[in-house]
């Protein structure tokens, strides 16, 4: 997974203050399942002009209302799901060498992206100083064989690609967040603040998120307390009453990526209604030789982002991800939309 360095990104604006958008909506009965939370729906500024340039440009969204995960998905919870549908996951299986053309045999193995913080300063340029693809790791082997998620039942479940995370979310009756919805839950009200919480990442010195303290990736000073994922609410929720919108663990949208916001404006005459990304063909990667995979979009950011590098551990902030991979910060949580 290929995080772009901070020096890709325009300067932080200066601290404001925001108040709560007012919204008229009301949930439409009962949440269908529990720890779920209603966001009314509303017309909101997506994106940003002042950080990475995929976030550009700033333009209005109107999304309807609908019910949300409370928290990501936890290991608990994918526990249960695995065991009822017999559910193998995509770092689970060998991959297919039709799908890899070229990969050497030892490649060809089942595993994972796993991080190894190495013990002194590296090369930033080359993710490989800190990412290792570790045959055996997997939701239930976070760090590869040896290892185990006993005691995490209420972290973020890790590991799971894309289609993992949609087969999890039919199964529970529900679907993956579209970025505009994911972005405006993320925001928790809040009208064009940089963070979840306001304009300062940590407010009179208190950590609002589980992200990383230090130079990154060698010195983590832990002052959240926590190296790698905590415990789902563990830190305050947002005005909508979410937690880990931010940091813990990225999550998956259901949207194709496309580099920037530009195209929403070339194809909208008007302020776009429940948008969606862009298509499979847009998201491929054609600067990269070989196999072209498609990408979704992912928001929140995780505990490995840091004011040195990778600082997408905001509402607007997105990354591509291909929809063959999975690493140890990367979760999800569900959606329901209300019958419309």
């Amino acid at each position: 997974m290929s995080m772009p360095n901070v020096d890709t990104m325009t300067s932080a604006p200066a601290p404001s203050t925001h108040e709560p958008r007012t919204v008229p909506q009301r949930p439409p009965g009962d949440a269908p399942a529990a720890d779920m939370v209603w966001i009314p729906g509303g017309t909101f500024d997506m994106g940003s002009d002042r950080h990475y340039p995929e976030e550009r440009p700033v333009h209005r969204v109107t999304v309807d209302g609908f019910w949300i995960d409370r928290s990501p998905v936890t290991n608990a919870r994918f526990a249960r799901f695995c065991a009822e549908t017999h559910h193998t996951t995509f770092a689970e299986l060998p991959p297919n060498p039709r799908d890899y053309p070229g990969a050497p045999p030892e490649q060809l193995k089942a595993g994972s992206l796993v991080f190894i913080r190495p013990n002194r300063p590296v090369n930033m340029d080359n993710i490989g100083n800190w990412w290792r693809f570790v045959h055996g790791a997997d939701w239930r082997h976070p760090q590869g064989p040896g290892s185990t998620n006993s005691g995490l039942d209420d972290h973020p479940v890790v590991h799971v690609a894309f289609g993992d995370a949609e087969a999890f979310a039919q199964w529970e009756g529900k679907e993956l967040p579209t970025e505009a919805e994911w972005e405006f839950a993320a925001r928790g009200g809040l009208e064009g603040a940089t963070y979840a919480w306001g304009d300062e990442l940590m407010p009179h010195g208190r950590p609002m998120a589980n992200t990383w303290q230090g130079r990154f990736p060698h010195e983590n000073t832990l002052v959240d307390g926590w190296e790698g994922t905590s415990p789902v609410g563990v830190f305050p929720p947002n005005g909508y009453g979410l937690y880990d919108m931010i940091g813990n663990v990225w999550e998956w949208t259901c949207d194709w990526y496309r580099s920037s916001h530009e195209e929403v404006g070339k194809r909208d005459c008007c302020t776009p209604h429940n948008p969606r990304g862009g298509t499979m063909l847009d998201s491929m990667d054609r600067s990269q030789p070989g196999t072209w995979i498609p990408r979704k979009v992912l928001k929140g950011g995780s505990h490995l982002c840091s004011p040195n590098y990778c600082q997408r551990y905001r509402p607007a902030a997105r990354f591509p991800e291909p929809i063959d991979t999975s690493t140890t910060h990367l979760g999800f949580r569900c959606i329901v939309r209300p019958s419309r």
